[in-house]
């Protein structure tokens, strides 16, 4: 099974129309089985495509672009909160597979979708081959933050694992893989969950973003995007794409590319 996650950044990217006609191209030749996206926005005042999905939402885009190149995607996308008074800033995931559940919950203590701080998480379920995966797509916010802390975050997404499945966890954490006792150690040691970048037989350097971005004080680089793991699979590769190296920039974030074998 191949695997992508990116935070997308969406409207907030210069040439944003070129962007997401490079990441479709770059998705259908790839044929990736799970996309996750996080910041996949659409205007408040875009008129109404179906359900909650207005006519120019990021996800909904890049799924029409997919289907004139012939690859069908199931979508599922909510939306945490209302950005720069004008976006529905959320999350989505893109998947081949047959969606047998989906939902979207808060892991925020704040509710209210006005206010930036407010987080939710889409968890999708799909068979592979006889078992069958929970997929969670993840935006999470900042360890240290006092009003909103990623920990009560972290602890609201367990309570919905079920151990007697395989869970995986894309996304951007906003937690960086190399600073001990933080969100990236709560996650891999308090709770367990295995770092498909350490399990994969061939990787990189798994940095996801370069210097400074919204949201950071930090100028290092940073492995914040993750795909996380409940059980120990097999992961043949990991890569980041997107990057300038692998695939064109699309995001001030990198994306993640993992195959693995779950069965």
């Amino acid at each position: 099974m191949r695997l992508l996650t990116l935070n997308c950044h969406s409207f907030m990217e210069e040439n944003y129309e070129e962007k997401i006609l490079e990441t479709v191209k770059v998705i259908a030749k790839n044929d990736y089985d799970v996309i996750a996206f996080q910041e996949a926005s659409q205007s408040i005042d875009s008129l109404i495509e179906y359900d909650n999905l207005r006519k120019d939402n990021y996800a909904l885009r890049i799924q029409k672009e997919l289907k004139k190149l012939n690859k069908d995607y199931n979508l599922f996308w909510d939306y945490s909160h209302i950005g720069y008074d004008k976006y529905l800033e959320g999350l989505a995931i893109l998947t081949k597979k047959e969606m047998i559940s989906k939902e979207s919950f808060f892991v925020s203590k704040i509710k209210d979708k006005s206010y930036w701080k407010t987080r939710k998480i889409l968890k999708v379920s799909i068979k592979e081959e006889n078992e069958v995966i929970d997929i969670y797509s993840c935006h999470l916010g900042w360890f240290k933050d006092k009003e909103e802390s990623s920990k009560y975050q972290i602890d609201e997404i367990m309570k919905r694992i079920d151990k007697n499945r395989i869970s995986i966890l894309m996304g951007d954490f906003n937690s960086e893989a190399y600073v001990e006792n933080e969100g990236y150690d709560y996650l891999t040691k308090e709770y367990s969950l295995f770092d498909t970048f350490d399990l994969a037989e061939n990787k990189d350097s798994g940095i996801t973003v370069i210097g400074k971005i919204d949201g950071w004080e930090s100028t290092e680089d940073k492995r914040i995007d993750l795909i996380l793991s409940n059980k120990k699979i097999k992961v043949i590769e990991s890569k980041v794409i997107f990057n300038g190296e692998n695939e064109t920039v699309v995001s001030d974030h990198f994306g993640l590319d993992v195959v693995c074998n779950l069965n």
